[in-house]
């Protein structure tokens, strides 16, 4: 089971995203900082202090952590392509803010002042995306080991549960406040789901994360009867006949480009006559269903 294409292609802000969470963890290893990080208490309420909170939203506090967590953070930009990326941005913001709100508020009524009680890292959005994971994304194929049985979802699964039980209690609080905040976009609270961020965000992280490469256009081809010339130069010859180019006929989808429409959560079928309408390009054909679910 994959996320769709491989890479980041159509995916500009979970790569950025991505990107940050890993310079931000590897930065704070090499400061000697990653043991200072963690939410606690006294943190929030006694010595409130900002680069804490604005470093537990990206950055992990080890590198088994850091690994499962970006691991996750990869795959799960199959949503990005889904929804687009204006809608994922608010599911971001959503799912991070949101996240915290509980983080705090459990904080708030454990009333610990001695310890971190909370581990740093984006859990609030790896854990909110496991809703729309359970729920959108078919189970592709199913499998036994030692008479177990398994789906190509499992992986992610226990990559989660990895994640979860990485730091124990410390990790446990913010993968449930995640878990809660995906809820929450699920059930589409104040409309939520429908909200955007302006085009041009996404398209400022698009341009970050992959240089636009214009690609020169084919010049027109032209079937020319007598001289060349201008017709105007030249009275009474021939003059210039321009043929339409040929329709392309329709191009019967390929297996793997149905399984990739698949993997992101939509109806085979659909994918299909999508496909068929975008002329085997997935990403055309994403856009097309996309389109047809916000109407």
């Amino acid at each position: 089971m994959n996320g769709g294409p491989s890479g980041f292609n159509n995916a500009p802000i979970t790569k950025t995203f991505v990107i940050a969470s890993a310079i931000f963890t590897v930065f704070l290893g090499i400061k000697g900082g990653s043991n200072k990080l963690g939410l606690s208490y006294q943190d929030i309420f006694r010595n409130p202090r900002l680069w804490k909170l604005i470093f537990s939203v990206f950055a992990f506090s080890s590198t088994p952590e850091m690994m499962f967590g970006l691991y996750l953070l990869y795959y799960f930009r199959v949503f990005e392509r889904q929804i687009g990326s204006n809608k994922y941005s608010v599911f971001i913001l959503f799912s991070v803010m949101v996240s915290l709100l509980f983080e705090v508020f459990a904080v708030a009524l454990l009333k610990d002042p001695s310890a971190n009680l909370l581990t740093s890292g984006p859990y609030g959005l790896i854990f909110a995306s496991f809703i729309p994971f359970y729920f959108d994304i078919p189970i592709s194929t199913r499998f036994r080991i030692f008479g177990v049985h398994f789906s190509d979802k499992s992986f992610i699964y226990l990559a989660g549960v990895q994640l979860l039980l990485s730091s124990w209690k410390r990790s446990i609080l913010p993968g449930i406040c995640g878990i809660l905040a995906g809820s929450l976009y699920r059930l589409n609270l104040f409309g939520i789901r429908k909200a955007k961020l302006p085009e041009f965000i996404a398209s400022f992280f698009s341009r970050l994360s992959w240089p636009r490469m214009s690609s020169p256009r084919g010049a027109t081809t032209r079937n020319v009867t007598g001289s060349t010339g201008s017709p105007s130069t030249y009275a009474g010859r021939h003059v210039e006949r321009i043929h339409p180019a040929p329709v392309a006929p329709s191009t019967e989808p390929t297996e793997d480009a149905i399984t990739t429409m698949v993997s992101m959560g939509f109806d085979r079928n659909s994918a299909r006559q999508a496909l068929v309408q975008a002329r085997n390009d997935v990403n055309t054909a994403t856009n097309i269903l996309i389109e047809a679910q916000s109407h």
